[in-house]
């Protein structure tokens, strides 16, 4: 590590879309600013499965006003990777990729923040990393087998294979389809009587139909209780199934690190949703000086802040900063 401290006025730990608004609001206010990502650029989107297509139209993803055009009404994954390239290079953002943080202390008035490879210091702080990078683990035996996959990114590899797809989100459904297409014998599990309310309105009457038609085995009500190299253990109301069983795909969504949180300092609620402490006015946490900003300010509720609906994070942080810069 070089030991060299380097000082700008802000720095911005995540190069998803709502780190890229704040270095543009940074940008805009004349303050230096480094953004740091320990991927790459949109790293979440990046991993995001190859064929996926936004719930959202292209106008409600746009940062920096910066047109994101898209060629179907909903953009995919590939559009919205070419689209951020796009906004960082139209707002010349200093982005560092490949570039994770270690720690985050503040001394005095100032954030000594120490990553891979350089020491730096700043005034203010924005933690923007999102949780795609923490699977929600079930915990059950067998889980750590290589044939139990957290994350899916396209329905090839399980052509003609027995697959156990875990959930009853969009996740869940896109990839129960997208597999059943290619000629998996596919399985979905979900803890609850029906598939989750927010399934895009789209493909909800594809999978109802399916599971109707037989073609895909639904399991509502029930849970894994054991994974094997050849099978999985499932507790249904009509009582244990052992089911043949090629992969396992758990869809059981993900969390923020919270352990990098509480390295900083922020406090974390010990309420379900293990909400990280901030102002809901400006989203400055419990540390002066260091702000929270998109989905992570939601702890476990993932289902409540969005690309769509925190773009607006990013203005309101940095009204707040302008007021207490040094």
């Amino acid at each position: 590590m070089n030991d060299l401290n380097i000082n700008y006025d802000v720095i911005i730990i995540g190069a998803g879309p709502i780190g890229l608004a704040c270095g543009i609001e940074a940008t805009k206010n004349n303050l230096s600013h480094i953004i740091l990502e320990k991927g790459c650029l949109v790293n979440s989107i990046y991993h995001y499965p190859t064929n996926m297509v936004f719930f959202s139209t292209s106008e409600r993803l746009e940062i920096g006003d910066v047109p994101f055009i898209s060629h179907g009404v909903k953009p995919t994954r590939s559009e919205a990777l070419e689209y951020y390239r796009r906004v960082k290079e139209k707002w010349n953002l200093n982005v560092y990729t490949y570039e994770a943080v270690k720690s985050v202390l503040k001394e005095g008035n100032v954030f000594k923040v120490s990553s891979e490879k350089v020491n730096y210091i700043s005034q203010k702080v924005i933690v923007a990393t999102g949780f795609y990078d923490y699977p929600n683990l079930m915990n059950i035996p067998g889980e750590e087998l290589k044939k139990v996959k957290h994350y899916y990114h396209e329905p090839h590899p399980y052509a003609d294979k027995k697959i156990i797809v875990i959930g009853g989100g969009n996740s869940a459904v896109d990839v129960a389809l997208e597999t059943y297409r290619r000629g998996a014998e596919v399985t979905i599990v979900l803890r609850g009587d029906s598939l989750e309310e927010n399934v895009k309105y789209w493909v909800k009457p594809d999978i109802e139909n399916r599971i109707k038609e037989k073609e895909i085995t639904a399991f509502f009500n029930s849970t894994v209780k054991k994974i094997t190299e050849d099978s999985v253990e499932i507790e249904t109301p009509e009582g244990q199934k052992i089911i043949p069983n090629d992969f396992v795909l758990a869809m059981t969504g993900y969390k923020p690190d919270f352990s990098f949180l509480e390295k900083m300092g922020i406090q974390i609620l010990n309420n379900e949703q293990k909400t990280p402490v901030h102002n809901e006015e400006n989203y400055e946490t419990n540390i002066k000086g260091l702000y929270l900003a998109g989905v992570v300010c939601g702890g476990m509720n993932t289902g409540i802040w969005f690309i769509e609906n925190s773009r607006v994070h990013a203005p309101i942080i940095f009204e707040h900063i302008l007021k207490n810069i040094n």
